[in-house]
């Protein structure tokens, strides 16, 4: 039985305030869902706040792992990243925070290329290879693998590489910022998210956060936060499907 006109709007009405106090954000595009899908409003904001409301990070952790994800070269939605930038600061996050934040986020790409290096030194053979100096070795063992990084084979082949992008990691951060704990949970949810899912790196990560003593139930939730970004495609298809609804 199909409920009365106004009974339906005041259950829009109760689920657009749920969503507007789970979620922090109402949008365009939700207000379309709302009108056309209703219960799916309602539970994408039981789904997406579950990490974040069980969770044992700090809303002001949460907060800035949602601006590692929507920064990510690898996702880039500004709107996501205005909003949850605002809360991290309504939250005490500093400006080095943030800073620090999006210097990881500037990092992430490395890890692949290290990858693909070995893959390429593997396949291909010595050939190119470089002797590696003490200086540089040690460098690069120092480093140790908290940015899920694995240097030598690209240091044997482009030992210049290698420097530079050492020199970008060591400096290219500001003072202050996020501990070395909350950087691990950062950068987790970058590699693990599925945007750029990268296994090898995850397990890299993890592996470091158990070393310093981060608990399962904290990375658990640093992992969970990223796979309710996948709303954004809901987000374009919803914008577009008003967008022709209301073209002439």
């Amino acid at each position: 039985m199909t409920k009365a006109p106004d009974t339906a709007e005041a259950e829009r009405a109760r689920i657009k305030d749920f969503f507007t106090e789970e979620r922090g954000y109402w949008r365009p595009w939700t207000e379309t869902v709302l009108q056309a899908n209703p219960g799916f409003v309602e539970q994408y904001a039981h789904y997406a706040g579950y990490p974040a409301r069980t969770g044992p990070l700090t809303p002001r952790m949460v907060e800035l792992i949602y601006v590692a994800l929507d920064s990510s070269s690898s996702h880039l939605f500004g709107s996501g990243l205005q909003t949850h930038m605002r809360k991290a600061l309504e939250q005490g996050a500093t400006q080095a925070d943030i800073f620090d934040v999006l210097h990881l986020v500037a990092v992430q790409g490395a890890a692949s290329v290290c990858q693909a290096a070995e893959i390429l030194a593997e396949l291909a053979g010595p050939d190119q290879a470089e002797a590696l100096d003490a200086d540089l070795l040690a460098r690069i063992d120092q480093l140790g693998p908290e940015h899920a990084l694995t240097l030598h084979a690209v240091a044997r082949m482009d030992s210049g590489y290698a420097r530079v992008l050492l020199d970008f990691i060591e400096h290219g951060r500001p003072a202050g910022g996020l501990s070395p704990e909350e950087r691990t949970l950062v950068q987790l949810a970058l590699h693990a998210c599925f945007t750029a899912f990268n296994p090898e790196a995850t397990r890299k990560i993890v592996a470091v956060g158990l070393s310093q003593g981060v608990s399962q139930a904290e990375m658990l939730q640093a992992i969970q936060l990223g796979a309710h970004l996948a709303v954004h495609g809901t987000a374009l298809g919803a914008n577009t499907f008003r967008e022709l609804r209301e073209a002439p």
